[in-house]
């Protein structure tokens, strides 16, 4: 099986499409990149095995033979790698994957061994590094290892976030869901609201919702694979793509969670919370206005909610999906909407994280596209702009909840502005940018007809 992918993958291409006079800048960025990534990964790996759990390279490397924990990560990363290739080596790429997972799950099925698949699709994009390098010439071998690095970092980010969400919980024994809490009262307490709404809609409306925020990386995947549709004929990926930006999400967002780490209305004011819990409010009854103070909590919730990833990642869905037909823009549309009620509805979030999950992402995607595009004034205004409104607005989370929970008729719009302002920011600066982007085509002037000689 493995020779018939190295058959199909054997063609060389002495070609090379790329600029040569850029060849050194990218490959110098990619290095740094793997380099970079590599070091974290190995921090990551020390840290994780420090508290007595695998790490993210020691837990990827044993899905080459044991049960993968996501099997469906593993197809869908190694999907992103196919965008590389022609349809003949897709199915041939498919087709080995699924028959490797039949013989592991023939295997496991007889000694009696954990069921799940994904280790064909792990193998399979292993197997296209191989071939990259030893097969691959040119721009060719270039563009397969970017398909294989896509794909590889896509799982390494799963595993990373299982890492970090680890750490929090390990390191940060204090939360500060008290502080959150007092300031959401300036939102009129969405959470509880929310929470109120989603019972009333009995299990349909809560199995929907959950489908929603479970399967987030599915709608993401769906956006992606129609932004890379062309990788292979044009032999390049484009500058700017949503799976960048769901990976710088999710590499500085648990850096924040240590900085303000909250796990959450339905642990901090829920039954999910136990003991540790202040008291079982969610959602019945709003929490009081009290002094806050931080609380100390268990060893093992991850404290994951400032700011919103699930909410920084639908949003992110939902800008990138602005360009395609309407169907993906309704279902970008609806899926942003439907993620907005489960955090909140399942009492995940409060409404503090919800608004500054979307300045994270509206900064974060305006500086990735002024990096692709070059700096100038109006991407730099935007990306410090983006960053003082999300800064002022934690430490207000912070410093400020009694104020805002006393002046709710003030601070709660004064918090919606700023995030609008951001919003507001982030439309007419890509707007001006995409207008710089479309050639200008001047009419051309007329040519005067010749004069038809007259037929005698």
């Amino acid at each position: 099986m493995i020779s018939t992918i190295t058959r199909a993958f054997s063609r060389r291409d002495g070609h090379d499409s790329g600029a040569a006079a850029h060849r050194p800048a990218r490959v110098a960025l990619w290095v740094t990149v793997g380099v970079v990534a590599l070091g974290f990964l190995i921090a990551l790996e020390i840290a994780a095995r420090h508290y007595g759990q695998r790490g993210p390279l020691t837990d990827q490397a044993r899905e080459v033979v044991f049960a993968p924990k996501s099997g469906t990560v593993l197809y869908v990363s190694m999907a992103l790698m196919l965008v590389v290739l022609t349809w003949r080596q897709r199915f041939i790429a498919f087709g080995a994957a699924v028959g490797i997972d039949l013989v592991f799950w023939l295997v496991r099925w007889s000694v009696g061994a954990e069921m799940m698949f994904g280790n064909g699709a792990l193998w399979v994009t292993l197997a296209c590094a191989v071939i990259a390098v030893t097969r691959r010439t040119g721009r060719e071998r270039v563009l397969l290892l970017q398909g294989v690095g896509l794909a590889l970092l896509l799982v390494a980010g799963r595993k990373t976030g299982y890492a970090w969400l680890l750490i929090t919980s390990k390191t940060r024994p204090m939360v500060l869901d008290q502080y959150v809490a007092t300031a959401d009262h300036a939102l009129g307490n969405p959470s509880w609201l929310v929470g109120r709404l989603v019972e009333a809609t009995g299990t349909v409306g809560a199995h929907v919702l959950e489908f929603v925020y479970i399967q987030l990386a599915v709608a993401a995947v769906a956006v992606a694979l129609y932004q890379l549709r062309h990788v292979a004929a044009r032999r390049r990926f484009p500058r700017h793509h949503l799976v960048r930006t769901f990976l710088v999400i999710g590499l500085l967002g648990p850096g924040i969670y240590m900085v303000f780490p909250v796990v959450g209305p339905i642990f901090a004011y829920g039954a999910d919370g136990g003991h540790w819990a202040v008291a079982d409010l969610w959602p019945a009854t709003p929490p009081p206005l009290t002094a806050p103070q931080a609380m100390p909590f268990d060893e093992f919730t991850p404290r994951n909610c400032m700011p919103s990833l699930h909410t920084a990642w639908a949003t992110a869905i939902f800008l990138h999906s602005r360009r395609g037909p309407r169907v993906m823009r309704y279902a970008g549309t609806f899926w942003l909407i439907a993620t907005l009620g489960a955090t909140l509805g399942f009492g995940y979030h409060y409404g503090a994280d919800i608004v500054a999950g979307v300045v994270f992402t509206l900064t974060i995607e305006a500086g990735l596209r002024a990096l692709d595009r070059g700096w100038d004034r109006q991407g730099v205004r935007l990306v410090v702009y983006g960053t003082v409104v999300f800064t002022a607005l934690l430490l207000s989370y912070r410093f400020l909840p009694v104020e805002m929970a006393a002046r709710p008729w003030l601070s709660g719009p004064l918090v919606m502005a700023a995030m609008s302002s951001v919003v507001y920011g982030y439309v007419r600066t890509t707007r001006q940018w995409d207008r710089q982007a479309v050639p200008v085509h001047l009419p051309q002037p007329r040519r005067e007809q010749e004069p038809q000689p007259e037929l005698v």
